[in-house]
């Protein structure tokens, strides 16, 4: 019994082991602690990945600011580029279909009926407005805005100036030339002040603004309205319109000798002013008062010697005069001349005449012209 009880207690033993064994087995389990190395693998790669993924997008996002700013540049560039271009085009359009026929006009008026030289000189005004509402009308850059207000000043000094010798030419022609000559010549000094304005205003800044952007050898038109200062002198005039010139008495009535003025400077306060193309800065106010030395440059006493000046600003027109009552030969007299309502801070067109005393042959020395912004 005890050989069959060990035996029997002996064999299930080795079926407890076995059993032991088959439910001991982790054999499967093993591939999981690889399971779990290859997760960590996968996490790194998919952080990899966005890393990468996030660079990239970084780097589109550089590539696609560089775009835009290339994009915004050249277009910035065009439109100054296209500026420039409309500019030098509208004012050489100015100077040949303009200027040119003006002033051939004109010279040729003594052989024509005033009335048709009228029309034509009112055909030539309506162009120039028509040019001025052009200028007006151009695509300005944020960069070209200062060369743009004095582009339109230009340009509306011009409308004036035609404006003013429409309305005077038929006078001129009709037998008040000496007259009308002198008014005439004021409208010219609108043209010489275009001319000087482009010249150191509207093509200076238009060149600053393309060398700040980088483009070169761009070239801005110059122009030239007024084509000699000779249109600037009232007898000068008088001689080109009618073929007469200025008399101003009857020979008898003149003393014998020589007879003239000279205007020799002008100042506003501590001011010297500079003739034009200068710019001078003049403070003071708005009712500056002009102080302006004249000399009797003839043989003579003169009387009744009249000095005007005249402050143009703001499309507008500012006069007064002062009468010297008598000058003595070579001897100088000083004026003061008191102008009322200037406009501060634009630009300004000054004009100081001195006019011709009877038997004064030769009055290129009695103007100055002069530019100026008048502040405070």
């Amino acid at each position: 019994m005890s050989f069959f009880d060990d035996d029997e207690g002996g064999a299930p033993r080795p079926a407890a082991a076995t059993t032991s064994r088959v439910r001991a087995q982790p054999g499967p389990r093993r591939p999981q602690r690889t399971g779990r190395g290859g997760s960590d693998h996968d996490r790194h790669a998919m952080m990899v990945r966005r890393r990468i993924a996030a660079g990239v997008g970084v780097l589109l996002l550089i590539v696609i600011a560089l775009v835009v700013n290339g994009c915004l540049k050249s277009g910035k560039e065009s439109a100054l580029k296209e500026y420039n271009s409309d500019a030098s085009q509208l004012v050489q359009e100015s100077d040949q279909q303009i200027s040119r026929p003006l002033f051939e006009t004109l010279a040729g008026a003594s052989g024509k009926s005033p009335l048709d030289v009228e029309e034509e000189v009112n055909q030539l005004r309506l162009q120039a407005q028509t040019q001025a509402s052009h200028a007006q009308e151009l695509s300005v850059p944020g960069e070209v805005q200062d060369a743009q207000r004095n582009l339109l000043l230009a340009f509306n000094l011009r409308a004036e100036g035609l404006a003013k010798i429409a309305n005077l030419v038929r006078t001129a022609l009709g037998g008040q030339g000496k007259q009308a000559s002198i008014y005439i010549a004021g409208a010219m000094e609108l043209f010489l002040s275009s001319d000087v304005i482009w010249s150191q205003r509207v093509a200076p800044l238009i060149q600053q603004a393309l060398a700040d952007d980088g483009i070169h050898g761009e070239s801005t038109s110059g122009t030239q309205f007024l084509p000699n200062l000779g249109w600037l002198e009232p007898t000068t005039v008088l001689a080109r319109l009618t073929g007469q010139t200025s008399a101003s008495s009857p020979s008898s009535a003149v003393t014998p000798g020589t007879h003239g003025s000279a205007l020799l400077g002008v100042s506003v306060g501590a001011t010297a002013l500079e003739p034009s193309p200068a710019l001078n800065h003049i403070s003071g106010g708005s009712n500056p008062t002009f102080t302006v030395k004249v000399e009797d440059s003839g043989s003579n006493p003169e009387t009744g010697v009249k000095v005007e000046v005249s402050v143009a600003a703001g499309g507008k027109e500012y006069k007064a005069s002062h009468v010297i009552n008598k000058t003595e030969p070579g001897a100088t007299s000083s004026v003061d001349i008191p102008v009322e309502g200037v406009p501060q801070e634009a630009a300004a067109r000054i004009t100081v005449y001195v006019q011709p005393v009877p038997g004064e042959t030769n009055a290129e020395n009695n103007k100055g012209t002069y530019l100026a912004v008048f502040g405070k």
